[in-house]
């Protein structure tokens, strides 16, 4: 029988949960005393009235959960185009400054922007509150220096500045808090944090705002369909006779620069159908959704230092920065 994953690794265990003492056994971790299940790898650090089918906490909503676990579950691969979907996202972030860093992933879905930054990172954190970790945990399997926890993004287990940098992209605005409040309770963990979060098409021509409304009605409507199946079903249909035909328009528009006016068309004008279906679920068959304009972003300088909104898709994704805590100050 193989050593359990986490062998030889207790001081970065315990460096990043802040405890004095971590012991790893076959199927859990002790950390000061507190006895954490070890899954497929994976830590489970979530409260027993958290875990899938649970009903507590603040911050916790089941249906979410759910819903993403499913998705993650239904659409596990990365594909070609989530590696510029990827340089996208990270515009704002030198990827040579992450060299010795120790990284974290919250909300990591399949591990699909866990992938792309792995190669970059001296450690990688990936965290998810559903049971997509143990997806993430197949993608990343090649990637050895990788921690997995089951944990929820606003009630982590790790220490203050656990980590050198941290996002979390498409997570916050799906949760039953306030998203921005929810940026400044991730403050302590890291330094730097990337965060992408849906935008009030505050930069867009009216009459996106105007298809926006019937668009939330659908998806207040499907959100309630659980049948894996027909949520297949669904995905299909509305890729094919939604996405697909605005993605053409957008790449028709595309070559008379006027690609910004046609809705979905800048975003997926050069997406497989596979892709579109991915996104599809995500944004169908999720109840909760926020939105934000890049005046509301700003307001975050109140707990950063600096906050850097990237003018590029996909908006709005941005950068925030405060001074490292000194150990001393601990």
């Amino acid at each position: 029988m193989s050593a359990p994953y986490y062998t030889g690794r207790e001081a970065e265990l315990a460096d990043l949960f802040g405890a004095r003492e971590v012991i790893v056994a076959d199927d859990h971790l002790v950390v000061d005393g507190r006895r954490l299940p070890v899954v497929d790898d994976v830590i489970v650090a979530l409260p027993s009235d958290r875990l899938p089918g649970g009903t507590g906490g603040e911050t916790y909503a089941p249906d979410v959960q759910r819903s993403f676990g499913a998705e993650w579950t239904a659409h596990p691969e990365i594909l070609p185009e989530h590696r510029a979907e990827f340089d996208a996202y990270f515009d704002l972030v030198d990827l040579e400054q992450l060299r010795g860093a120790r990284v974290a992933d919250l909300g990591c879905g399949s591990g699909r922007w866990a992938s792309f930054v792995a190669p970059h990172c001296d450690e990688l954190v990936v965290v998810d509150f559903s049971d997509a970790i143990f997806v993430a945990r197949r993608n990343l399997a090649e990637h050895r220096r990788t921690i997995f926890v089951m944990a929820d993004v606003l009630d982590l287990p790790f220490r203050p500045d656990a980590v050198d940098f941290a996002y979390c992209l498409g997570v916050l605005h799906h949760l039953p808090v306030d998203a921005l409040g929810a940026c400044r309770r991730l403050a302590p963990l890291a330094p730097r944090l990337l965060v992408y979060l849906y935008y009030a098409l505050d930069n867009r021509p009216w009459h996106f705002r105007l298809l926006l409304r019937p668009v939330t009605v659908a998806r207040r409507v499907l959100s309630r369909v659980t049948g894996e199946r027909t949520r297949a079903v669904l995905t299909w249909l509305i890729a094919l006779t939604v996405y697909l035909p605005l993605a053409l328009a957008g790449r028709a528009a595309r070559r008379l620069r006027a690609g910004r006016f046609v809705p979905l068309g800048e975003t997926y004008a050069d997406s497989t159908v596979a892709r579109m279906r991915q996104d599809v679920y995500d944004r169908f068959f999720t109840p909760i959704e926020q939105r934000f304009s890049r005046a509301d972003i700003a307001t975050l300088d109140d707990t950063f230092d600096r906050v850097a909104v990237s003018p590029g898709l996909p908006y709005w994704h941005f950068l925030c920065e405060r001074a490292a805590r000194s150990p001393a100050a601990e």
